[in-house]
């Protein structure tokens, strides 16, 4: 279905490998992006289950638009391991502007599809989407 703000559909494969990293861990990340020609959030890559966090940052481009989803694996301060889903909106500043508008605008209704997040990241260049900011925002909440 279309968003009505920006009228970007999800591809149903976006939904289909999202539940396989939340329900089997078949993938440590997936970085989504919005075809221009289809106007629909597709999947760009898929992060190997043994992959790392650095994996992610080093698969966004760096100027261009996505969305990504990330489990991470973490260690609270009271010492217990926790797992949490991450959505990431990559926003570079060096990205078009209407790729700006268009991904800022169905962000919202995207992120609802995805039912299992956990924490959300809002970054315009790498130095916000650092391990220790997203380890910091999954410990709060």
């Amino acid at each position: 279905m279309a968003n009505a703000a920006s009228g970007i559909a999800v591809d149903d494969n976006c939904k289909a490998k999202f539940l396989e990293l939340k329900a089997k861990r078949n993938y440590r990340y997936i970085v989504f992006k919005i075809e221009d020609a289809t106007q629909q959030v597709v999947v760009d890559k898929l992060g190997q289950p043994d992959d790392k966090y650095e994996d992610l940052i080093a698969s966004m481009p760096t100027n261009e638009c996505r969305y990504a989803v990330f489990d991470l694996d973490f260690t609270t301060n009271e010492n217990c391991n926790k797992s949490k889903i991450v959505f990431i909106a990559w926003s570079p500043d060096t990205s078009r502007v209407r790729s700006k508008m268009v991904y800022a605008s169905s962000k919202d209704r995207f992120r609802k599809e995805l039912d299992g997040v956990q924490v959300e990241l809002q970054a315009t260049d790498l130095s916000e989407m650092s391990y220790d900011i997203v380890k910091e925002r999954a410990i709060s909440h």
